[in-house]
């Protein structure tokens, strides 16, 4: 059946148009830990002792591909979730495959008023076509932050502190964790949710951020 592409909008038989794949996939350099665009080699502005020890991305959080997880978040387009797995299962391959795969939790109310995780209907099928576990409850969102969209850098951090719990079950010495989550803008999140799992033994943590705002 005809489908009308996600990103420009233009009909056709995928859910996002061959054009539109091709320019969001396109090769940039990045910086190895923070995905920053345009950075060959380590960008120079993360610390060595970050959490996150490197970041995947397909592309920058810009237009026309923002509607993707827009629609996804705010439009219940699931199957964007699926498109994005699919092709972050296919750059992921290239590279060490994580022991677990993780996505970042939302608070019970914002899940309650969604009805989904974005960044587990990610996660899920991403785990599966890579062939590796995931758990959805390990990490715990340990309270309804204010949104991060309208904060600065450190408002975020401080919004962000200590928001992180792992389960007291959960068994992560020395593992590989993968944090998946839909867009990376600062990476506030994603460091203290890979503080969070360092801390309760995990050895290296990848961040996996469908798209990255540039």
């Amino acid at each position: 059946m005809p489908s009308a592409c996600l990103a420009c909008t233009a009909v056709q038989r995928d859910v996002v148009c061959a054009a539109c794949a091709a320019r969001l996939l396109q090769p940039v350099p990045r910086c190895p830990r923070c995905a920053t665009p345009h950075s060959h080699g380590p960008c120079g502005q993360c610390a060595d002792d970050d959490p996150i020890d490197t970041t995947l991305t397909l592309g920058d959080y810009t237009a026309p591909f923002d509607r993707l997880i827009l629609q996804l978040k705010f439009g219940g387009q699931l199957p964007a979730a699926a498109w994005l797995a699919e092709r972050l299962a296919h750059a992921m391959r290239d590279d060490a495959l994580p022991d677990l795969l993780v996505p970042i939790p939302l608070s019970a109310s914002r899940l309650a008023e969604r009805g989904f995780n974005q960044a587990w209907e990610i996660g899920r099928p991403l785990a599966r076509r890579l062939g590796v576990p995931a758990s959805p409850s390990m990490l715990w969102r340990l309270r309804d932050t204010a949104s991060q969209r309208t904060l600065d850098l450190p408002a975020r951090l401080a919004n962000l502190r200590q928001a992180f719990s792992v389960s007291p079950a959960a068994r992560l010495d020395g593992l590989h964790i993968a944090l998946v989550d839909d867009v990376m803008t600062t990476g506030a999140t994603l460091r203290e949710a890979a503080r969070a799992l360092k801390a309760h033994g995990a050895a290296r943590v990848t961040a996996v951020a469908a798209l990255r705002t540039p």
